[in-house]
């Protein structure tokens, strides 16, 4: 028996398998497949890396990503408003943010069983049965398709899709003028042509991410991606001359919206795009699951250990889902611009939107909610990654995180809060910010700042 079973080894599921594996709880993932994910290029938007450096992951981009943007209006977000060391959007491969969080998740103690699809969940009030193998939890991070979720039975709620688009990874054999050299903004990679709408965005290692689909015919949502299908994309957008090399990654997405009502059913818990699923727009996707698994992993694993306060896992969902319907939200907004029918009322509207991005609170507000900046939850606010000073040198708060345990922050001189016995960490530092300069600051493991007053409702005693 193990404390802990997770479907699936995306990144959603290796970063809450490194969280629980950190906090010192048994954990397995099992996934249907036989290693990492195809090497399609992602884009890992500033709070998500702020994440991977709370636990000292490597978040050097293999290129820098455009510069943010909502719908690829175009206006340039100015994520550095935000206090961020990563205000640039960080481009990755998938494959290597799998490899990367599965080495850090088995150095940890995790286990990963490939090639292992879960087939029967068996769910009671002690725990769960999954294959026939017995946790005192399940988390479902079995993406949009899940398993899980289909063998528990739950609905799905939300908006089915109205057109099937392909994400396609190409290297170019030749390129015609309109093909993207560089791309500053993303407004400068969109393109429409001929029937067809598109994204072809070049890459850090000479290839290109090319997004289309056809105003005209709508391919299946499973049918396999040719080279003869793109070439006639390529042709019809970017002319005879643009021809391609290399097919080498492509997928199927659509425009689909689904959350699920609750992320917890009991002893099963859900995570990623098996909670909720939405358009590629903004690039939200892997992050959104990452910040699911940092906000649930140490929940878990209190709730696991025993020491959890009365409430602590049930804020999983109470916290994590607003944020999800949220980004849904301005997915669809996003959608609305980037249709290929772009009636009177669209223009106009897109008009009134870019104005209001070039304003510094519109532009603020823009970014905060592409970046995932802006995201605080009741009583918990992001921070910036202060720098320090302790009795061992020179520091950053983040560095002080990467044990994945709490920490209590004594920028001053204060006391010790009511109810302190050790329940996190206290680090007595310096600080020449003034924002922050003589605070105290209780942070939970995802580095969010509570209410020192608050600390046994966060970590219990």
């Amino acid at each position: 028996m193990t404390e802990v079973l997770i479907a699936g080894a995306g990144p959603t599921g290796l970063m809450l398998a490194a969280e629980l594996a950190l906090a010192g709880v048994e954990v397995t993932v099992l996934d249907r497949r036989d290693g990492p994910g195809l090497p399609r290029p992602v884009g890992l938007q500033p709070r998500t890396a702020e994440l991977f450096d709370l636990r000292g992951l490597d978040t050097s981009p293999e290129a820098d990503g455009p510069s943010g943007h909502f719908a690829g209006l175009p206006v340039a977000l100015d994520h550095s408003v935000w206090r961020t060391r990563h205000p640039r959007v960080l481009n990755r491969t998938q494959d290597d943010v799998e490899a990367m969080l599965a080495e850090h998740a088995l150095a940890h103690g995790a286990v990963v069983e490939r090639g292992h699809e879960v087939t029967t969940v068996d769910v009671d009030a002690d725990g769960v049965t999954v294959d026939g193998l017995r946790a005192r939890w399940l988390v479902a991070c079995d993406g949009a398709h899940s398993t899980v979720r289909r063998l528990l039975g739950l609905a799905f709620p939300g908006r089915t899709e109205t057109y099937v688009a392909t994400l396609a990874h190409v290297r170019l054999a030749a390129a015609s003028d309109l093909v993207p050299a560089r791309a500053a903004h993303f407004s400068q990679v969109t393109r429409q042509a001929n029937g067809y709408w598109s994204m072809l965005t070049p890459l850090g290692d000479g290839g290109h991410r090319f997004v289309f689909g056809s105003t005209t015919t709508q391919p299946g949502r499973d049918a396999p991606v040719s080279d003869t299908e793109v070439t006639e994309a390529l042709t019809a957008l970017y002319g005879a001359e643009t021809r391609l090399g290399e097919l080498y990654g492509a997928s199927r997405f659509n425009d689909a919206t689904r959350q699920l009502e609750h992320y917890r059913h009991g002893r099963v818990l859900f995570a990623g795009d098996a909670a909720h699923i939405h358009p590629p727009l903004g690039g939200q996707g892997l992050n959104l699951g990452v910040q699911d698994a940092v906000n649930l992993g140490w929940k878990l694993a209190a709730t696991v250990r025993g020491t959890a306060p009365a409430g602590l896992l049930d804020s999983y969902h109470d916290e994590r889902h607003p944020a999800a319907a949220r980004v849904l939200r301005h997915t669809a907004a996003q959608r609305v611009f980037t249709t290929p029918e772009r009636t009177e009322n669209v223009e106009a509207l897109r008009e009134i939107v870019v104005d209001l991005m070039r304003t510094s609170d519109g532009n603020r507000y823009f970014s905060g909610l592409l970046s995932g900046l802006a995201l605080s939850y009741p009583g918990a606010q992001r921070i910036p990654d202060l720098d320090l000073t302790t009795a061992g040198g020179p520091t950053r708060l983040s560095a002080l995180l990467h044990d994945g345990r709490g920490l209590l922050l004594d920028l001053g001189d204060h006391p010790e809060p009511p109810g302190f016995r050790g329940q996190v960490r206290l680090v007595r530092a310096a600080t020449a910010d003034e924002e922050f300069r003589g605070r105290l600051l209780l942070l939970r493991p995802d580095g969010y700042a509570v209410d020192p007053a608050d600390l046994t409702r966060w970590f219990g005693w």
